[in-house]
């Protein structure tokens, strides 16, 4: 064996080159076993025994706890250094939603008709008003815009006006999209609105300098917005208007422009029209905005122009302009370290970062998490880094659902959202990030069907999980968090030890959406579920439905069970 050393040690002195590239294939192969050694797919669930106080629901058996909880960690990637563990991390593609093409159609009347139906379909969000004049030079929706020469269809034109709280959208020439708040046109002829949709041809999208205009029924009116500012309804005038709105001008040409403008000059987030007097202000005490009256109390004429309405002196319109309210956006760590350790615990997609953001404002104090992500501490969740036990931070977000993980904490807020919103929102930000989208070929290939198996039975687990283990659970619906904000997050404050400041928590209902909500521009245009999903997932909220009320507590909105 020696001599044989000896003749290799003489042999790679003489011929150096072969040595290098022999030591660079060894060390390349170690790492192929390496890393092959470390991959995990996607959870799995795994069967087990039932256990002492399981949900269950017709046909299906417990799902466990620890071995999924344990399922989930084994594939998890090991972001930043991998102090950290969970698959909710991992994002993919960002590839652009692909659409299928439709044939081609005939005549212009045919063309006509199909639209006529379509519009029909159309009718639960937006009433078909009519074909409209446009002119390039002055605009007939003059809100925002957008163009798709490739894919353009009548549900996104709609969706993408009402995400942004306009009252009409446009289409133009098959491929253009118009919003705004009021139609500045004279009709036009059916015939003339005759361009079939480039991405939906058995529907019409206008002509050639003519608009389809649909009106938008299920616009939230408290989005709804006049240029860059946000609508946020009638209100009675308050018996302190003096001191509600301390700055008011009076403007015999009143519009809702010239107002807006002057308090954002004057730096308030509020802008109150009345008549011919415009005030600015907080949300206060005095004015929380929480009583909204009937808009047709407002519906006054504007002085200055006569298609907007201004209020009058006993009701106020009001909007909220670009003005940031300051008043809760202090952010700090805790003064001492905390005693206690309270969770944020929620399924992924169910919110979380959303309801971190809303305490962070309420609180004043920054939240930890249980893992960290590079992209949430960028955008401003300087909690990320801490370790989650270091006691900084007022509340530490988790997905976790294991016995030994939940009694780790000494309480928790536990978020629960309707599990097919959930599941989309996950899957969604797995190939898409945060606030992006997964591609069309993810939910119309083998990813979306896996995806449902392996996730949904963890949503029914998750939370009977927290409401076996958890020592004190406050449980609290997103879809009540979104309705009542002010309430629910009083809720949420109370249980973090932290004395609620009203004029705080309205400071926060103005700044609540934050940079973590999707644009509703690229929704789904079709139900990914299959009727086979549907009936799993309908057993598993009647499993929490039950964990839930057997708890004392109210069960699962109606909301979640499918029309």
């Amino acid at each position: 064996m020696a001599k044989l050393l000896v003749k290799l040690q003489r042999y790679f002195r003489r011929k150096p080159v072969r040595f290098f590239t022999l030591l660079a294939l060894y060390l390349a192969a170690g790492s192929l076993v390496f890393l092959h050694s470390g991959f995990a797919g996607e959870p799995t669930v795994t069967g087990s025994q039932h256990g002492p106080g399981a949900g269950e629901g017709p046909g299906l058996p417990y799902l466990g706890v620890m071995q999924l909880s344990r399922g989930f960690k084994a594939a998890a990637t090991m972001p930043e250094g991998g102090r950290r563990h969970g698959p909710w991390f991992k994002s993919t593609s960002k590839e652009p939603a692909e659409r299928g093409k439709a044939g081609d159609y005939g005549s212009t009347q045919s063309r006509v008709l199909r639209g006529r139906s379509g519009r029909e379909k159309e009718e639960d969000r937006a009433r078909y008003v009519g074909c409209y004049v446009d002119n390039t030079r002055r605009r007939t929706l003059r809100g925002v815009s957008f163009f798709d020469y490739k894919k353009m269809t009548v549900f996104r034109c709609q969706d993408n006006c009402a995400e942004r709280g306009y009252l009409y959208a446009g289409l133009e020439f098959g491929a253009e999209c118009y919003c705004g708040h009021k139609v500045q046109a004279s009709n036009a002829s059916e015939s003339e609105c005759n361009m079939e949709c480039k991405g939906e041809r058995s529907n019409t999208c206008g002509g050639v300098n003519r608009l389809s205009i649909y009106r938008l029924e299920l616009a939230q009116e408290s989005a709804r917005r006049y240029g860059s500012a946000i609508f946020r309804g009638c209100f009675r005038r308050p018996d302190n208007v003096s001191i509600a709105l301390p700055v008011s001008q009076l403007m015999l040409n009143m519009s809702v422009d010239k107002c807006v403008d002057f308090c954002t000059e004057k730096e308030y987030p509020l802008s109150a029209l009345a008549g011919t007097t415009c005030r600015c202000g907080f949300p206060t005490t005095l004015f929380t905005l929480h009583e909204r009256e009937d808009e047709q109390l407002c519906a006054q004429k504007c002085a200055g122009e006569e298609f907007e309405s201004c209020g009058t002196a006993e009701y106020l319109l009001v909007y909220q302009t670009q003005v940031q309210d300051n008043r809760c956006m202090d952010r700090r760590f805790l003064p001492t370290r905390a005693k206690q350790l309270v969770a944020l615990a929620s399924f992924p997609g169910a919110g979380n970062t959303w309801a971190r953001h809303l305490i962070e404002l309420a609180t004043g104090f920054y939240t930890g998490s249980y893992y960290f992500d590079g992209s949430l501490y960028n955008k401003g969740f300087k909690g990320e880094r801490d370790h989650w036990r270091s006691g900084r931070t007022i509340c530490i977000k988790t997905h976790e659902s294991g016995q030994k993980e939940i009694e780790s904490f000494d309480s928790a807020i536990l978020l629960i959202r309707n599990p097919y919103k959930a599941l989309m929102a996950e899957f969604n930000r797995k190939y898409g990030g945060h606030i992006g989208f997964a591609a069309h070929a993810h939910w119309k290939g083998k990813e979306w069907p896996e995806f449902v198996a392996n996730y949904a039975p963890w949503w029914a687990t998750h939370t009977l999980d927290w409401l076996r283990y958890g020592k004190k659970v406050l449980v609290v619906h997103f879809e009540d968090l979104k309705r009542d904000l002010f309430v629910q997050l009083q809720r949420m404050v109370g249980l973090l030890g932290i004395t609620a400041c009203e004029d705080r928590l309205l400071c926060v209902e103005g700044q609540k959406d934050g940079n973590f909500k999707r644009s509703g521009l690229r929704k789904l245009e079709y139900d990914p579920y299959t009727p086979e999903m549907r009936k799993m997932i309908s057993g598993y909220i009647k499993m929490v439905d039950t964990a839930l009320k057997l708890r004392n507590l109210s069960g699962v909105p109606d909301d979640y069970y499918p029309r």
